[in-house]
């Protein structure tokens, strides 16, 4: 998106029990922020930023996949990642995603959400199979990879973007950043 940046890992627990996608999205956005803000005060990049006289903004975002009204996280086992994707042949999955931007100065944060729906033709088996024994399918939420270049032709229609299917939707992001830079 052509900004300069650094990229810290939160390294949370996403374990959070939220029923509503929307809010789950959101609070990861907001315990990530809250997890980095601590790291970057124990590792001294605070104090740099807190000097400085330029404007530090901190991005975090979340991302879920919604399948048959059932939230999908990262599949554990390779029978989970199965299922996952098996259940997206000529199906459709929502990708909920969130970002949060935060003011490292002032700590004033804004935050969002974006939706969009990905809808597949067949999947075959052996597609699934060379997802599985990759291995990405279990960093990604619900396995949804559809920049891949095995699942790409199989998608039949995006309603939303496809940089908010894969978790960080560009123009909420900027929409944000501009409403964080006018609180400064």
């Amino acid at each position: 998106m052509g900004y300069q940046f650094t990229v810290l890992s939160a390294d949370i627990d996403e374990e959070i029990r939220i029923e509503k996608p929307e809010e789950l999205v959101v609070a990861l956005a907001h315990e990530k922020a809250d997890a980095i803000l601590t790291k970057m005060v124990k590792n001294g990049m605070m104090q740099d930023i807190v000097e400085s006289q330029e404007t530090t903004l901190l991005i975090t975002a979340d991302k879920v996949v919604i399948h048959d009204g059932v939230i999908r996280k990262k599949p554990i086992t390779p029978e989970g990642a199965r299922k996952f994707i098996q259940g997206y042949s000529q199906s459709h999955a929502s990708t909920i995603g969130s970002v949060v931007v935060t003011n490292v100065k002032s700590c004033v944060r804004m935050e969002g959400w974006d939706k969009s729906e990905v809808y597949f033709h067949k999947i075959p088996d052996e597609v699934i199979d060379s997802l599985i024994e990759e291995g990405s399918v279990f960093y990604v939420a619900g396995d949804l990879l559809v920049e891949h270049p095995l699942t790409s032709p199989l998608v039949e229609s995006i309603v939303g973007t496809m940089d908010s299917v894969m978790g960080l939707p560009k123009e909420l992001t900027e929409k944000l950043i501009k409403a964080s830079l006018q609180e400064s």
